[in-house]
């Protein structure tokens, strides 16, 4: 699936790289070695002024929410709801009510798959999925026919990186749900979510749209994407660990059961039932990650100050001079896996080098101070339609620029000469 790409850059939009990483206390901490962080796709960096909007939530306004009517509390509670409404923005939502707080999107996922596929599923019926999954878009579905009975379908993967659409209308024919990544965790594809998305309501299948990848590097707008569910996660995005979104259209949501039983999701309890509570907070049992929304309203404050647009054009001109200049350097000793355009993929890249293993790979790097994945990165089917056990993936973000890519193949270098290819 490798193939040689068209890396012509885009302009630069104005994105100060010196700045931002002066934004992040990380890279100002004490290493033996600079610091070189490629590994966002699993989780970013955070910036000062993340931290210190949690800290400050947690010194001077902590208490529970929605629940207490003493200023502490409602003030703690007015924090939380207003987060809500920064995340619903950022995104496109039209309603707070589309918004729900969940752990991550593997939990997300386990909601859709729990609430709406137990509620609309039966033996028989269809749900598409991509062998480009992450694994919390296919192992949800993968218990739920196990349970019920379901068929799952799958859209293949091509040589070229992308997804072969050859028989989307006949693998969509009868579906009940498409369910796909916007962008691959592995290959950077940006999948054409609006395509798929009309292709889908036309043969009357609700959408499910995995955004992990997609929200923390472009600008989103989830109407006009076209889904009617979508989820994405706060720590690739320079939030906190500990909190995912699930937007989803209102009429949608209204319709699907809860996930979870417990405090803060329910109306009224009986010993004989209960009644649940309005949107959204009939899918957030429990106290919600209260401090962790603060966090990411502050994270998409920072997303903002730097530019959507600025980011998305920085990590092109990035990853298109990292393939360009790896290449060059290492000719067919280097080989990308993905898309041949750099229009047509995110700051994302796995590679194959020489004939090192990914997991030798990331172990030497880091002797360097280069920190960069390796594994099969939850994407099992995936490798195996590579024919890979495992890639080693670098992957950027606000705060990395051509000194780092500079820095990985010096390293890539030593890997070399480590194991005398």
């Amino acid at each position: 699936m490798a193939a040689a790409l068209s890396t012509d850059s885009p302009p630069t939009v104005g994105l100060d790289v010196a700045a931002a990483r002066a934004d992040f206390p990380i890279f100002d901490a004490r290493h033996d070695r600079r610091l070189v962080f490629l590994d966002t796709a699993a989780s970013s960096q955070k910036p000062r002024a993340v931290l210190d909007a949690m800290t400050e939530y947690y010194e001077t306004t902590h208490a529970n929410v929605h629940r207490g009517v003493y200023d502490l509390a409602e003030r703690a509670t007015a924090m939380y709801e207003g987060a809500r409404g920064t995340i619903g923005r950022f995104i496109g939502a039209t309603s707070d009510r589309e918004v729900l707080f969940t752990k991550n999107v593997t939990e997300a996922f386990n909601l859709i798959a729990h609430s709406w596929g137990r509620s609309n599923l039966r033996a028989g019926d269809a749900v598409l999925l991509t062998e480009m999954e992450h694994h919390a878009n296919l192992v949800p579905w993968l218990m739920l026919a196990e349970e019920r009975g379901i068929e799952l379908r799958y859209l293949g993967v091509t040589d070229e990186g992308e997804l072969d659409l050859s028989d989307l209308d006949a693998k969509l024919d009868g579906a009940k749900l498409l369910s796909f990544t916007a962008m691959s965790n592995v290959l950077g594809t940006l999948n054409p979510v609006r395509q798929l998305a009309d292709a889908a309501h036309a043969a009357g299948a609700v959408v499910a749209v995995d955004g992990a990848q997609y929200v923390p590097h472009t600008t989103t707008d989830v109407a006009a994407l076209g889904a009617d569910l979508f989820a994405f996660t706060g720590h690739k995005m320079l939030g906190p660990t500990g909190i995912g979104v699930l937007w989803g259209r209102e009429e949608l949501l209204e319709a699907m059961p809860p996930f979870l039983g417990g405090g803060d999701m329910i109306r009224d309890v009986r010993l004989d039932g209960f009644t649940p509570n309005e949107l959204p907070w009939k899918f957030e049992a429990g106290t919600p990650p209260i401090a962790e929304a603060v966090g990411l309203a502050a994270a998409v404050g920072e997303l903002e100050r730097y530019g959507m647009d600025a980011i998305r054009a920085h990590e092109q001109r990035v990853t298109g001079y990292a393939i360009s200049s790896l290449q060059e350097r290492f000719g067919d000793d280097f080989t990308v896996h993905g898309p041949r355009s750099i229009e047509r993929r995110g700051g994302v890249l796995s590679f194959a080098f020489k004939a090192i293993h990914p997991h030798d790979i990331s172990q030497v790097l880091n002797e360097s101070g280069v920190c960069v994945r390796a594994g099969h990165h939850c994407a099992k089917p995936l490798m195996r339609r590579l024919g890979v056990g495992a890639t080693a993936r670098a992957s950027f973000y606000v705060y990395n620029d051509t000194d780092d890519v500079d820095a990985l193949a010096d390293a890539l270098d030593d890997a070399a000469s480590m194991f005398a290819l």
